[in-house]
């Protein structure tokens, strides 16, 4: 692999030069060509003004100062690191909409001996020169200039009647190494919809369920989640987590008719379901604030599901939700065949 110069190298090479000796020789004795000793001489002799007597002179110092200058700025101007990486990039950011994280991490998967940082690709959208492409529309949030991280903490308290606090919720799902345990949210559009969109979460896996809310009541909600978790294996099902909000009064009808427990987030505490509260952010990149549900129709939520389940996720070693589901399934199966024999 081709190797610059370095300051070392630049000072015997001017040295040996002065004695007369041939770039072929000096080319010998550092192990390089005789075409990059001839280069190195020319590219970077010294042509500053004030500098008369020197002028057109070779001198190790001078040469190492233009090479570094040059460096910097070519590192500056090739923040892709590649028209391969930069070509990957935009098509993910644009067309699938993934985050610049999620992009990060699966390039290696796809294109093996290709690598990039996702705070490269985050420095590269909001870069003076790139703003004309305004690759920023493409991200969860759509800022045009970075934003320092932040927020505000409230403390409230309301309850549910008889609702069972998440005080109270088996500490092992904390760790999120069992799956079947879910958190549940709703997601609006406008304020005047009479509809919503029910998402649910599997802890571990990151799967993601969703159906959309005729009406934003309780009992349609417990209808929703009944029709599509009643579907899933009984390991699948374990617990739900949810917030304070009154489409979830109905409760105790979901944990008896699923057998599964509920357990309720604290008031205005929602980093207590994290995982559905994150997939509410990339569920937006399909349905921005503002979006009116009374006009999605199911196909559209099939097609926004499939594409979430479908996404490599960084906490599942850049796998999909449903590659991860699909692996744990294998292994099941292959379990159950040898405890049999």
């Amino acid at each position: 692999m081709y190797k610059h110069l370095s300051l070392e190298e630049r000072e015997k090479l001017f040295a040996w030069n002065q004695k007369g000796i041939s770039f072929r020789e000096i080319g010998r004795r550092l192990g390089r060509s005789d075409a990059t000793i001839a280069r190195e001489t020319k590219r970077n002799k010294t042509l500053t003004r004030g500098l008369e007597k020197l002028s057109g002179r070779y001198l190790p110092c001078r040469a190492q100062q233009k090479a570094d200058k040059r460096a910097c700025i070519q590192r500056s101007q090739a923040s892709w690191k590649g028209p391969e990486v930069y070509l990957y990039v935009r098509k993910k950011l644009t067309e699938k909409q993934w985050s610049p994280e999620t992009i990060a991490g699966r390039l290696s998967k796809d294109h093996p001996g290709l690598h990039i940082v996702h705070e490269t690709i985050y420095q590269a959208i909001y870069k003076e020169q790139n703003q004309k492409f305004k690759l920023w529309q493409y991200l969860t949030v759509k800022r045009k200039r970075r934003m320092k991280r932040g927020g505000r903490c409230v403390h409230h308290d309301s309850r549910i009647p008889e609702a069972i606090s998440i005080d109270y919720r088996p500490k092992i799902i904390e760790r999120r190494k069992q799956i079947g345990h879910w958190e549940t949210d709703n997601v609006i559009g406008k304020l005047t919809d009479k509809s919503a969109l029910s998402v649910t979460v599997e802890r571990k896996l990151r799967l993601t369920i969703m159906s959309k809310l005729t009406v934003k009541t309780a009992s349609e909600k417990a209808k929703r989640l009944f029709e599509r978790m009643i579907r899933l294996p009984e390991a699948l099902r374990r617990t739900i987590t949810t917030d304070n909000g009154v489409e979830n009064t109905n409760h105790k009808q979901i944990s008896k008719s699923l057998d599964m427990s509920m357990y309720f987030c604290h008031a205005y505490h929602s980093w207590e379901k994290g995982s559905v509260e994150n997939m509410n952010g990339r569920i937006r990149r399909y349905i921005p604030k503002g979006i009116s549900m009374d006009y999605i129709d199911e196909q559209t939520i099939r097609a926004i599901e499939w594409e979430l389940n479908n996404t490599p996720r960084k906490c599942l070693d850049w796998n999909t939700p449903l590659e991860a589901l699909g692996e744990i399934l294998h292994n099941t199966k292959t379990t159950n065949r040898c405890t049999s024999r």
